[in-house]
């Protein structure tokens, strides 16, 4: 007989003598000096060295993904309320012919912001041009604000995308300073997508044999940013500050907080970002 294998531990010992048992193949274990060895006769060498190789290539392939390593929490349909919250608020703002007051008054202004106004930083991301820009924001919500709640749930979830529209607001005024005016949900729907192109970055990057793969979810996040930025009177910094923010916040997220939040963590985190909504309103209100 002839050595296969020496010096292995015992669960691979044991491993292999299954795999070799399984596929007919005579061999030994004995204990040697360092681990276990593996005896084969000489004609069933090369025969039992492919089945052991097939067996690692196999297992490399069974190795957890992505999917297995992120957390899914249950169902949710907030999308669907968030994407309704935002055709409330449009109807509201359209009633007695006073839109274009409205998006003067609450919409995100790089003069008024960077002077003290930040509320409109909020409040402009519940304000919508007309129609089509609002449709397009509440699918994009719905779709992609849902998916970001089922990998970091509800609560966490909106609270994390808020802030990509409100950050992603700010940053624009300041660059701009003056003469800018954005409204839309849009920021937060792109801030959706680099939060969810930097979770997948990060939970495929952690697997070995993925890692070229992981690259994928960043360059599908650029496509959209770039497919969807594209066209007339479309903000494209306030849609690549979301984003950008989004990916920080989803590479956070998947670095730092690897297990689930628990349920008052995330209705805890749901109120603040409630919270924050509210107290902007009323600032906005008290201020006009």
């Amino acid at each position: 007989m002839v050595g296969l294998f020496k010096d292995l531990s015992a669960d691979q010992a044991n491993a292999y003598g299954l795999v070799l048992s399984s596929s007919g193949i005579s061999h030994r274990v004995t204990k040697g000096k360092r681990g276990w060895d593996i005896w084969v006769h000489d004609v069933d060498y090369e025969k039992a060295l492919n089945t052991i190789q097939q067996y690692l290539d196999e297992e490399q392939d069974l190795q957890p993904t992505d999917e297995l390593l992120s957390h899914k929490y249950p169902k949710t349909f907030t999308g669907l309320w968030v994407s309704g919250l935002l055709l409330a608020c449009h109807v509201a703002a359209t009633v007695g012919h006073g839109h274009q007051v409205f998006v003067k008054a609450y919409g995100s202004s790089a003069f008024h912001v960077v002077h003290g106004q930040w509320y409109r930083a909020v409040t402009s991301l519940m304000i919508h041009a007309n129609a089509l820009h609002l449709a397009g924001n509440m699918v994009g919500i719905a779709l992609f604000g849902t998916a970001v709640c089922t990998m970091m749930g509800w609560g966490v979830g909106w609270l994390m995308i808020l802030a990509t529209g409100i950050i992603g607001n700010l940053v624009n005024a300041f660059l701009f300073r003056a003469g800018h005016l954005s409204v839309g949900a849009s920021t937060a729907v792109f801030g959706a997508i680099g939060i969810l192109a930097a979770h997948q970055f990060f939970k495929k990057f952690r697997l070995r044999g993925h890692r070229m793969r992981a690259w994928l979810p960043l360059a599908g996040g650029v496509a959209l940013l770039g497919m969807l930025s594209s066209g007339e009177h479309v903000d494209l910094t306030a849609h690549l500050f979301g984003f950008v923010a989004g990916m920080i916040l989803g590479a956070f997220h998947a670095v730092f907080l690897r297990t689930p939040a628990p349920k008052a963590c995330q209705a805890c985190c749901l109120l603040i970002a409630l919270g924050v909504l509210v107290v902007s309103w009323m600032k906005a209100f008290g201020h006009g």
